[in-house]
């Protein structure tokens, strides 16, 4: 039994396939971040699912694709982690952009691509070998145009009394805005990005209202010219892209590239279905 795990910050999608690719079960849990979660909270949550806990001695393969395993230290640390909980298991763990290549990209094809989602990334794929040029310090110093981003300033701008009054009646409607609780989300709770990412929804919901649409060109712009442009040959290569903010916001998305001169490849909001016909066809 194989399992093939595609894991943002927010939630981790689960398949588990036999050697001939056939599903045996799907499943998902909350996301497995090792940046924000220590060994004990990991193992909660995979314990939290009877299909992983009733099937853990019959792994024999974990491939684990997850936001937050961008250094050696966290592929090292949640290894050893799913190891002790898999104890048959060969595992396989890659940063979250692999998970995308596999997912957008056909095999040999270069291709910038990126993830959109609670987080962001964006890495080069050169057909054979990924690239990344700027390591990511995480979602306070970095994630240009992520969920985590976006909610961050719908809160500020809440805060400030810069959104509309009329938009800012409909935000507090929708969530719950004492102080307190969001300062307890953000500094008690676990995934504190995961919670920032829960208000980009309004966001997508009002994404053609002025105010809005503003906070999402200007993140755009910020990860077209943080990110993509990193690379030289950016314009030469489709752009693909993974991940619910990339999905929902398509259209403007396409708009801020072709304002570059940039190529829209693929967009999807998760990989998991990718991934499956990856390891058939990788077996």
């Amino acid at each position: 039994m194989k399992l093939l795990v595609d894991s943002g910050s927010t939630k981790a999608d689960w398949i588990s396939i036999d050697e001939n690719g056939k599903v045996l079960f799907t499943t998902q849990t909350l996301g497995l971040n090792p940046e924000v979660l220590n060994k004990e909270e990991i193992i909660s949550r995979l314990d939290d699912r009877f299909d992983i806990l009733h099937n853990k001695n019959n792994v024999s393969h974990l491939f684990f694709y997850g936001a937050g395993c961008g250094t050696d230290r966290m592929k090292t640390f949640l290894t050893e982690v799913f190891q002790d909980y898999f104890p048959n298991a060969a595992v396989v763990v890659h940063e979250d952009t692999y998970a995308a290549v596999y997912a957008t990209t056909p095999k040999n094809e270069k291709a910038i691509v990126c993830i959109l989602g609670t987080g962001s990334n964006c890495s080069y794929f050169d057909g054979n070998v990924l690239h990344q040029k700027v390591q990511s310090l995480g979602y306070i110093a970095m994630d240009d145009c992520s969920g985590n981003q976006f909610g961050r300033q719908l809160i500020r701008g809440y805060y400030f009394g810069k959104m509309p009054k009329e938009m800012a009646a409909k935000f507090e409607k929708e969530f719950d805005l004492e102080a307190d609780v969001i300062k307890h989300n953000l500094y008690k709770e676990p995934n504190p990005n995961a919670y920032l990412a829960t208000f980009a929804k309004f966001l997508i919901q009002h994404k053609d209202e002025a105010y809005c649409k503003k906070i999402i060109l200007s993140g755009m712009e910020d990860f077209v010219e943080n990110y993509i442009k990193q690379y030289e040959n950016c314009h030469e290569v489709p752009v693909h892209f993974i991940g619910s903010i990339a999905f929902y916001l398509k259209e403007e998305l396409k708009q801020v590239l072709d304002k570059h001169g940039l190529q829209l490849g693929n967009v999807l909001r998760r990989p998991i279905d990718g991934l499956i016909q990856f390891h058939i066809q990788n077996k």
